[in-house]
């Protein structure tokens, strides 16, 4: 059946509409917003309401553009913004416990999957006997690819372990919709992470020591922004991103064709590179004057782009599509409810922030695409983080994916 909307400057425009009522509301809507916005936070707001254009199948997202131009386009223009304005070394000095809830969320989805597989296996043998190409292990390891990496590292075990394409397709949904909720529950959690830091007693003193220095340097350089800081910024963000596409189309084909096993770490991957240099052209920037435009607004600007990126990622959901295949949205929920309990449980014995549980989890789980939006629900100043983290997913994501899918063919039996 035909969607609705099938012009994507009228998704566009109806997801602009969305967001200024999610920030009116929140700013101007009275006490039953304010206290509905308590338990909801605007940032899960711009991401559920556009989910719903999709369930009632209004928009078919496989037929608009929109998230591919925000992701190739705003998100690198995002990152290098957020970046340029962060104070970087101030950010290095919060300590090890990032990696370690990373790691920690990489073995959560190499394990996870095995345990899935294997508690799916004494109630329905039938569906895991299943063999060939669409056999259930084979799908399953392109989702660990994905949650440890990127679509990147899930395209590269499609490959590797020969996926047939209704295994892969079926398990793309489950990558979306469970994914998708997983990320909600973050965001929910950057909302009230006083609340979520005080249950995990956590030692956040160093990460509100560097938030609080990040807003007394825009306090200290704020002033009224003048069309010259808007086309500078402007400038500096997509000037950047226009020179990541170029770096990513010569470095693509150049580690296609110098390095053989280039899929294995994601070299092969455009999308890569693009995340890679804009990041790098970033942190470059931040130790320039470049970083002064937080003053003007730089970070508001960077901001601004991070919420579209979540209103097109938002049109990738689909509530209803649990009625399509349950069984495998189920194995897919018990999978990530394994990666979250590992990683809950690890932040508090080490006493670590709500920042790094949620941007460990989501570095793995969403990839570059979603970690700097979790980063940046939490403090603006952070997102660096999570681009730093999901670029280390890009690089083990395949092999961890290879891993957990040897382990899911050894309990499948085949």
């Amino acid at each position: 059946m035909e969607p609705l909307l099938t012009n994507d400057a009228a998704i566009f425009g109806i997801l602009a509409l969305m967001l200024g009522f999610v920030f009116w509301t929140s700013e101007n809507g009275g006490p039953l917003w304010k206290r509905f916005y308590t338990i909801f936070p605007p940032l899960l707001l711009a991401y559920f309401l556009p989910s719903l254009l999709t369930t009632f199948g209004l928009v078919d997202p496989e037929k608009s553009q929109l998230y591919f131009v925000a992701s190739r386009f705003l998100l690198p223009a995002a990152l290098v913004l957020l970046t340029a304005v962060a104070d970087l070394p101030g950010t290095l000095k919060l300590g090890p416990k990032a990696l370690i809830l990373f790691f920690t969320g990489t073995f959560g989805v190499i394990a996870g999957g095995p345990i899935a597989i294997f508690l799916a296996k004494l109630v329905a043998p039938d569906m895991i006997a299943a063999s060939g190409a669409d056999a259930v292990w084979r799908g399953m390891s392109t989702l660990a690819g994905s949650w440890i990496g990127g679509a990147a590292n899930q395209t590269a075990l499609r490959e590797i372990y020969e996926v047939g394409p209704e295994a892969f397709s079926i398990w793309v949904a489950v990558d979306v919709l469970v994914a998708n909720v997983w990320l909600a529950i973050l965001l929910a959690i950057a909302a009230n992470q006083a609340k979520v830091d005080r249950w995990l007693k956590a030692d956040a003193k160093a990460l509100d020591a560097a938030k609080a220095k990040a807003e007394a340097y825009e306090t200290q350089h704020a002033r009224i922004p003048s069309l010259k800081d808007l086309i500078f910024i402007a400038a500096v963000g997509f000037g950047a991103m226009g020179i990541s596409h170029l770096a990513a189309d010569v470095l693509t084909p150049f580690f296609k064709s110098a390095l053989p096993g280039a899929a294995r770490f994601s070299l092969h991957s455009t999308f890569f590179w693009l995340i890679v240099v804009a990041t790098i052209v970033g942190v470059a920037l931040s130790f320039t004057p470049v970083r002064k435009l937080q003053g003007a607004g730089a970070m508001k600007v960077g901001t601004l782009l991070v919420y579209i990126m979540v209103a097109t990622v938002g049109l990738n959901m689909n509530i209803l599509a649990l009625a399509e295949t349950p069984a495998f949205f189920l194995i897919g929920a018990i999978w990530m409810a394994i990666h979250a309990a590992l990683i809950i449980l690890v932040a508090r014995l080490i006493r670590a922030p709500s920042f790094f549980l949620a941007v460990g989890s989501q570095a793995n789980i969403g990839g570059a695409a979603s970690a700097p939006v979790v980063a940046a629900a939490f403090h603006p100043s952070l997102a660096s983080i999570g681009v730093l983290l999901a670029v280390v997913g890009y690089i083990v994501g395949t092999f961890g994916g290879w891993l957990a899918g040897q382990i899911m063919r050894a309990i499948s039996g085949q």
